[in-house]
Parts: structure tokens; sequence; C-alpha cells
């Protein structure tokens, strides 16, 4: 009895504050690494979801409301992660569009969870993040259980008359796309010569490549940030040494060539699907291309994610968390990545992985 009072309580105080609201604005978060190496993701999330909340509030907002955006800063790292979603719910948002690394996603879903604050990431791939059951949980893009079987069977196929190692930087995201990876790797008949994890404060790899050749390594497998992936390939190219480099969804951004150089070029990679390449994406890439910004990356993914949840509001007639949970739950939305949907676990149903290849100084889908 006591608990059915306090959630009435708690229904009376949201519908005064919410009555009381009418033509203010809804307060929508995005968090994500605004400084430091992957600060590159960070400006691709705060590109897509700024273009995204002008295009709703040019359209009138959401119920009549506009939308105004709040951007926190997590360095892609946990403990600033779980500062940043505190400063957020002090602002009382309705909606946070982040984290992008898996470090920092997983601890901050537990404080958006317990303030009622709907997350959805455009980035963050590791499995464990929606596999917690927080209800209020969502994400857009795809699974690293997902990009982890098609990266193995790719290793399996080739590493038939090449030795492979298996290389992780050591983050929750490296960590867990190598452990799919090299499962997967296996189960497909395959398996490494080699698996280690490298430091991601180094400048220099020249040790770990003399490691490799002396283990007659032709293909690597790295998952980590695109800037540990840049030095180590580089490295390899100074010392003459042929390697291989196949990686992961990180390294989808001009920031990996610009420090690989040439050096970079048949870099392969998976990556979520691009969806600069369909045709209903046009104008809006075209956009952003007027605003000197390469829609690359988790830039469209951002922007998607921003529509899906405004789209679930309109569906629930109101910004009550439990509502638009319901919502994104049992509905299909038209967004800038074609329609998409949420499994129960908060999963995307739709967008998947495809394999690049970098050429030319730009990455094209590998034929």
């Amino acid at each position: 009895m006591e608990r059915k009072l306090l959630r009435l309580a708690a229904a009376l105080v949201f519908a005064m504050v919410n009555a009381g609201s009418a033509g203010a604005e809804i307060l929508i978060g995005m968090a994500g690494a605004l400084t430091g190496p992957n600060a590159y993701q960070g400006e691709q999330q705060q590109q897509g979801v700024e273009l995204a909340i002008g295009d709703i509030n040019a359209a009138g907002g959401v119920l009549g409301q506009k939308l105004r955006l709040i951007s926190v800063d997590d360095a892609c790292d946990g403990g600033q992660a779980i500062a940043a979603a505190h400063k957020l719910v002090a602002e009382n948002v309705a909606f946070v569009v982040g984290h992008q690394c898996s470090g920092a996603s997983i601890p901050a879903a537990g404080i958006y969870e317990r303030a009622g604050v709907i997350q959805m990431t455009p980035a963050s791939t590791n499995p464990r993040l929606t596999e917690e059951g927080r209800p209020n949980v969502f994400r857009i893009c795809g699974r690293d259980d997902q990009q982890g079987a098609i990266a193995g069977a790719y290793l399996a196929a080739r590493g038939k008359d090449s030795r492979i190692a298996i290389l992780s930087d050591g983050s929750v995201y490296g960590k867990g796309l190598t452990e799919e990876t090299r499962r997967h790797l296996r189960n497909n008949g395959g398996a490494e010569t080699l698996y280690d994890e490298l430091d991601p404060g180094l400048s220099d790899f020249s040790n770990l490549i003399m490691k490799l050749q002396a283990a007659g390594i032709r293909i690597v497998y790295f998952a980590g940030y695109y800037r540990e992936a840049a030095i180590l390939i580089r490295n390899a190219r100074e010392q003459g040494y042929n390697l291989q480099l196949v990686s992961g969804d990180s390294i989808a951004s001009e920031a990996f060539i610009q420090v690989t150089g040439e050096a970079g070029e048949g870099t392969v990679f998976t990556s979520f699907r691009d969806p600069r390449r369909n045709p209903d994406a046009a104008a809006l890439v075209e956009r952003f291309r007027q605003n000197g910004f390469e829609p690359e990356g988790y830039t469209l993914y951002s922007y998607g994610a921003v529509q899906a949840w405004a789209q679930a509001v309109v569906k629930a007639g109101s910004i009550e968390p439990q509502a638009v949970i319901s919502a994104l739950r049992s509905n299909e939305f038209e967004t800038i990545l074609g329609r998409v949907s949420f499994d129960a676990k908060g999963d995307v149903r739709q967008p998947g992985f495809e394999w690049f290849i970098w050429r030319k100084g730009r990455y094209v889908p590998l034929e």
C-alpha cells in the first residue's frame, strides 16, 4: 500500500510539473568524449544531435515544446562518465544520447535508470550494456557479438595460410570485441598464433612490432581505439613490415588516416552500415557537408537516436519515462538510418555491420 501511494505521489508531481511547463523546453543530454584522443567521436555525436534538434525545433518541436541540448564531456572514461551522468540528471534532462564508449556507457546506465532518464547510445557496442536488463537503456547501433561474428569468420578464411595475432587496447570495448572475435574465429575452425594486449599510453609500438615479426604474424586483428591502431600500422610500415591490419568500428573516421598517412591504405575493418549511402539521406548528408563537416562514423546514428526518441514521445503523448519506454519498445520509427525498432533488451533490430577498406584517403565498402 505504501509503495502504491509513493508511486501515485510521484505521478502527481510529474503531472503537475508537466502541466505547468506548457511551452517550456525539453532538455536533451549528449554525453561523449569532447576532449582527449577520442574527441573525434564526440564531435560526430555532437554534430548529429545538434542538427537533429535544430530540425525538430524548426518543425515545431515535440508536443509543442522546443528541445534544448546540454552536452557533457566524459573523455571516454568510466569515472568521468559517472560525473557527467550525475550532471545531466541534475539538469533534469529527459533523454541522453550517449555515451559513445562502452566503458563510459555501462557505469552511467545505472545512474540514468535510478533517475528515470532514457539513454540511447549511437556508438557503444559491448553487449553488456543491454544484457544488464535496464529498461531505460537503448542501443541504435550494433553489438560486438555481431561484429565479432563476421570478423571471426573473415579471419578464419584468411588465416588458413597466414599466422594471425589478436590484440586489444585493454579497454572495455577492446577486450569485449577481441573476446567475441576470438570466439568466432575458433568456431570457424581457425586459431590465433598470438593473443596480447598493448599499452594505449604508448606513442611507439616498435617492440610489439618486433614481437609480431618474430612470431611470423601476417595479419593483426586489433580491437581498440583509432590512435593505437594508427600508430601500430604506421610503425609496421616504417620498419618495412608488410602487415595486414584488420580492425573494428572505431577507425571509421578520417582521424585514423590522418595519423597513418599512406601506411593506413589497405586497412580493412568492420563498422556499422554507412547511412550516407542511403539515397534518402542524401539531402541531409549534403547539409552537413555544406557546414564543413563530413557525417561519417557515428554522426547519423546520433541524429537517428534523437529522431527515434522524439517519435516515441509523440506516440506516447508525454515525456513520462515509462510511457516513452513502452513506445520505444512497441513501435517502428522512420529515421535517417531507415525504419528501426528495438527488441526486448533495447537493442536495435535493423542496423548491422559490414566490411570497409581504406583506399585513397577514405573508407569505402570492401567488395
